[in-house]
């Protein structure tokens, strides 16, 4: 039995049209990241990333989710995270972020009220706006946090983007069984 539990009406709404979510869209700074921006002499950028971020995306996957990142900034270790947790359908430095989004859902053939997002600034908002399941961290600005569904216990940067990824696997009844796979259960996921 999961130690981890959410309110019946967030799940409800994260479960969409019925079967959960089918792909999940994550801004970087300020969700993936604290939203600090750490710039070297020589100009380099560095960025901070929480590990239980990093495996909730590959759950997500795991969980039959797709993760997507739309990020209006681009960065050498950005890309090299993703690249690492296998995240590929990426758009980094999109200047307008749902024409990015669409352009990465198009292959998948989803639409909006299959989609979760989450965004911490007044770009996302295009996003938020539209998805089926909209969240925010709490550290996200005043007006984000008033246009979502849930915002997050946890701060961007500090499990936001895990707590997130938990809630659609557990909307989608995905958790309980990934969560005993990962106990060395066996258990396996259905065909959803």
């Amino acid at each position: 039995m999961p130690a981890l539990g959410f309110a019946p009406e967030v799940l409800l709404r994260a479960q969409g049209r019925g079967l959960g979510m089918k792909a999940a869209i994550f801004d970087v700074d300020g969700v993936l990241t604290d939203g600090t921006l750490t710039i070297s002499a020589d100009g380099e950028t560095t960025k901070a990333f929480h590990v239980l971020d990093g495996h909730g995306l590959k759950l997500l996957r795991e969980g039959g989710i797709e993760p997507l990142v739309v990020s209006g900034r681009d960065s050498a270790p950005l890309r090299r995270r993703l690249a690492d947790l296998g995240v590929s359908r990426v758009a980094c430095g999109a200047g307008d972020k749902l024409a990015a989004a669409e352009a990465l859902l198009a292959p998948l053939q989803l639409e909006w009220p299959d989609v979760a997002a989450i965004g911490d600034d007044w770009p996302d908002l295009a996003l938020l706006s539209r998805a089926g399941f909209a969240a925010a961290p709490p550290n996200a600005h005043a007006e984000v946090r008033a246009a979502v569904h849930y915002v997050t216990g946890a701060r961007g940067g500090e499990g936001a983007a895990r707590e997130f990824c938990d809630l659609l696997l557990m909307a989608a009844g995905r958790y309980a069984v990934l969560l005993a796979r990962h106990a060395g259960s066996g258990a396996t996921l259905d065909a959803r």
